[in-house]
């Protein structure tokens, strides 16, 4: 019995998955994702000597074919010469994670990572297992003057409509890119933002008179409070009605004050634990993965569809990675890692783990010694050595975090509630 063509079968899947795509637009994203897999690298070389035996072409002539697909359409040769829109992938990336999640849960995070002094990536990632999956991204120049409302506006305007309203969808942000007009736009999406604030903020509770700095709400180690009211209500430009989740938890210098629009009764601050997933994401994009900082790319365009490539790679091996992780069951418990805590102070933040997602192990963000992603990577390629052709994963998420029961809740009358359970 002849074997099935496995690159083959990988161009039909993102056909699917991306009709929108010309023909040649799909096979040459599939070529690319393909070969990062096979090289463990989105480097033009390293993927085209990858994929060079596979297609029985010269390493020259695969690199350029790849070369050209990044290229804008005026520096392409011929005459049905195309852009790829990078922007109208994004929905399709989104539906394509969430066509068989199988729960009604979605935990996303906002942050922005850098290559050097060059680009400058803004991104909005689905967070899964340790780790995260980019779904919209914006590559800028670094180190030039440029308004990111506008950018961050534009990518969440494709996924309007784009999750069932049935579904609880919350959105994390660190303190850096807090903004009433993001909050808001959030919302308006019918998402949850979780956004963190710093210490000194002041938030003006419901039935108050005066308000307080943040970190007042939680006066020690184990306490938690949640409670509706005014945040930054001195300034009407940045005054907001939402919930403070303020929780200090054990073994760190000082707590997180997250805002959301949630009822204090559903939400739990421990849930912003999933945002530190996001930096291994990005690490896994980087020298744990794809070796994105090797790259030389400067145009920030070019560096928005290799992005793609990268994300297609990278939903393909964590689909399959995840299921590796299940299997494998808990890991042990390994020492916390200092990290940068709040004006300027050293201690360890909380992250989360496969049992217990306030937890913390190798570094911020991965709670195991093998990341998904290599546990991926590894399945992927020996079911294509063993000649089992495309090996497609689903998705097995964890539960989110809960505050301990032990934490002691801050006398208030907001705050005689059960917290929701995870399903």
């Amino acid at each position: 019995m002849s074997r099935r063509d496995p690159l083959y079968d990988w161009t039909q899947t993102l056909s699917t998955q991306f009709p929108h795509l010309s023909k040649p637009q799909a096979a040459v994203l599939a070529l690319w994702s393909f070969g990062m897999v096979l090289a463990r690298s989105c480097g033009l070389t390293a993927v085209a000597t990858a994929l060079a035996p596979v297609l029985g072409r010269s390493v020259d002539t695969t690199r350029e074919r790849l070369r050209d697909w990044y290229k804008a359409a005026g520096d392409k040769s011929g005459d049905r010469r195309r852009d790829l829109e990078v922007t109208t992938c994004f929905a399709p990336l989104l539906r394509w994670i969430l066509a068989d999640w199988p729960c009604r849960r979605l935990a996303l995070a906002l942050d922005a990572t850098s290559l050097f002094d060059c680009l400058t990536v803004l991104s909005l990632s689905v967070v899964y297992r340790g780790t995260a999956i980019p779904v919209a991204w914006k590559v800028l120049r670094a180190n030039v003057p440029h308004p990111w409302e506008p950018e961050w506006l534009a990518l969440l305007k494709w996924f309007h409509g784009q999750v069932d309203a049935t579904w609880t969808v919350i959105v994390l942000s660190d303190r850096g890119l807090y903004a009433r007009w993001l909050f808001r736009a959030i919302v308006a999406l019918g998402w949850h933002p979780m956004m963190r604030i710093t210490r000194l903020s002041k938030f003006l509770s419901q039935g108050w008179v005066h308000p307080q700095a943040v970190y007042e709400f939680v006066p020690a180690v184990g306490r938690r409070w949640q409670g509706r009211g005014l945040a930054f209500p001195k300034k009407p430009e940045r005054r907001l009605e939402c919930t403070l989740l303020a929780y200090w938890a054990e073994g760190h210098e000082d707590g997180w004050y997250v805002l959301t629009d949630l009822p204090p009764q559903v939400a739990d601050a421990a849930w912003y634990g999933l945002r530190m997933w996001i930096e291994h994401g990005f690490k896994q994009f980087k020298s744990d993965g794809w070796q994105w900082q090797k790259s030389r790319i400067t145009d920030p365009d070019r560096a928005g569809r290799v992005w793609l490539a990268m994300a297609v790679a990278t939903r393909w091996v964590l689909s399959v990675g995840g299921q590796e992780d299940a299997r494998r069951g808990p890991v042990e418990t390994m020492p916390a890692v200092a990290t940068r805590a709040p004006e300027g102070r050293t201690g360890s933040a909380p992250a989360a783990t496969a049992t217990d997602p306030r937890g913390s192990k190798e570094r911020p963000g991965s709670p195991r010694r093998i990341s998904v992603l290599r546990q991926g990577l590894a399945a992927v390629l020996a079911a294509l050595v063993a000649g089992h052709g495309v090996m497609l994963g689903r998705w097995d998420p964890e539960a989110w975090p809960q505050t301990p029961a032990c934490v002691q809740v801050q006398e208030h009358d907001q705050n005689s509630y059960t917290l929701e359970k995870n399903p």
